[in-house]
């Protein structure tokens, strides 16, 4: 494996000048520029022009590796090394102007997210980590709450816009864990998410129907801040499985097994 601390500080490099780039087009940006890739599933000029950039900059840092983007302008998954990019995670926010925002990159080497880097842009706090390296925003180590039971907790969730399917169960969850922790919050991007459950601000984090862009960064910035990604299930098929539970660890059992009772994965 090649050297991860390098390929790390030019990563945020290239985060916090699509993150420059955003804030810019933010002053400027005009709804009429919206599209729809699907119901509720928003995206404009500056999602793709903002993967445009980033996808260009980090072929120079691995010209050998593939790429899976949200917006697809590059590459797919089939080499040792995959970036696996979200360039405007909180497209909905953005455009609507409310400021939780980020931009997402993560490294896949062989089966296993290495390194990430989420840049949230209006509070200008980059949170990244690589493997054995540990967990840090904006230079200064971070480590996953030490709380211990959901009752001490806070929980972050992302809403279903478009896959209905299982919302009574979706309702069942928020329904049990409103019952047992300090509260719920849902901010609209589920890498700040993560990335806010790696320093301690919330106890953990569960959602479905997420795509590998959404939580890539997100992975390893928990797992190296000391704590725990599982699927519903306590599986490890969270990158591409579609839905995670992403903990401080002390809490992980307690609230996956409401989960598993809500979405009928347990008799």
């Amino acid at each position: 494996m090649k050297d991860l601390q390098d390929i790390l500080v030019q990563t945020i490099s290239v985060a916090k000048e699509a993150g420059a780039f955003l804030r810019e087009e933010r002053k400027l940006f005009n709804g009429a520029s919206v599209e729809s890739k699907g119901l509720n599933d928003l995206v404009s000029y500056v999602d793709r022009e903002s993967e445009k950039l980033i996808v260009a900059r980090l072929r120079e840092i691995l010209p050998e590796a593939d790429f899976i983007t949200e917006e697809g302008s590059a590459g797919r998954d089939g080499k040792s090394y995959t970036w696996i990019i979200d360039p405007l995670d909180g497209t909905t926010n953005f455009i609507h102007g409310l400021p939780v925002y980020s931009v997402s990159i993560g490294l896949k080497y062989e089966s296993e997210i290495v390194l990430g880097v989420v840049y949230e842009v209006n509070l200008d706090e980059c949170f990244y980590a690589a493997k054995g390296l540990g967990a840090y925003c904006n230079g200064h180590r971070i480590r996953v709450s030490e709380a211990k039971t959901l009752g001490q907790s806070l929980v972050a969730t992302g809403f279903p816009y478009s896959a209905f399917k299982q919302i009574d169960e979706y309702l069942s969850v928020l329904k049990k864990l409103m019952e047992k922790c300090h509260g719920l919050r849902r901010v609209g991007s589920a890498a700040v998410d993560l990335s806010y459950v790696a320093c301690g601000r919330y106890e953990g984090f569960y959602e479905y129907d997420l795509k590998p862009y959404d939580v890539a960064a997100g992975i390893i910035i928990i797992q190296e801040a000391g704590g725990r990604c599982t699927d519903f299930s306590l599986g490890n098929n969270y990158l591409f499985g579609k839905e995670i539970v992403a903990t401080n660890g002390h809490i992980h059992d307690e609230m996956a097994a409401d989960i598993q009772k809500a979405w009928n994965l347990v008799p």
